[in-house]
């Protein structure tokens, strides 16, 4: 299993969420600092700074508030998994890392479709967004040893509305 080094992830997830959302082009980003950190600047005030706070905003401005979760539980399990993602799958860059986040969630994933359970959320896309590099680069072997995260990367990959970057990976 290969752990690519990537850049700060960001704008080009920020453009796709943007798509999938159905919101019009036309929001700016920038990033900041050595991370690349993305920047949404806003015509009603400061920028907005960050992954995860700009994801929410995009969601809030396309009125599809249920992919933050319905009830407290789930807007808490969306936003834990949305800081595991910054936490751990963006700041993880070795091959032991990778290995880590893929087994806690493929014990995770044991008994649940969704990363909050039963309902699609913004965690399963920013997480399959920023598991797509890493799922692309294991061997089928490996995609046997964490068969529950590669049945969710399916399942999310195919989801009617999930812009899938560049191609499909074969599981």
């Amino acid at each position: 299993m290969a752990a690519s080094a990537r850049p700060g992830p960001g704008v080009g997830e920020l453009v796709l969420l943007e798509k999938l959302l159905g919101l019009p082009k036309g929001n700016k980003y920038g990033v900041q600092g050595e991370r690349k950190v993305p920047v949404l600047q806003t015509n009603n005030g400061p920028g907005l700074t960050g992954l995860m706070t700009i994801a929410a905003h995009l969601v809030k401005q396309a009125k599809k508030d249920q992919l933050l979760g319905c009830t407290a539980e789930e807007k808490a399990v969306v936003q834990q998994w949305l800081e595991y993602r910054v936490t751990h799958v963006d700041g993880g860059s070795s091959k032991e890392d990778t290995r880590i986040i893929l087994k806690d969630l493929n014990v995770y994933l044991e008994d649940k479709v969704y990363l909050a359970g039963n309902i699609f959320t913004l965690a399963d896309i920013l997480m399959y967004y920023g598991l797509h590099h890493v799922m692309v680069d294991l061997t089928v072997q490996e995609k046997e040893k964490y068969l529950n995260v590669s049945r969710w990367f399916n399942h999310i990959q195919h989801y009617p509305v999930t812009p899938v970057p560049c191609y499909d990976v074969c599981l």
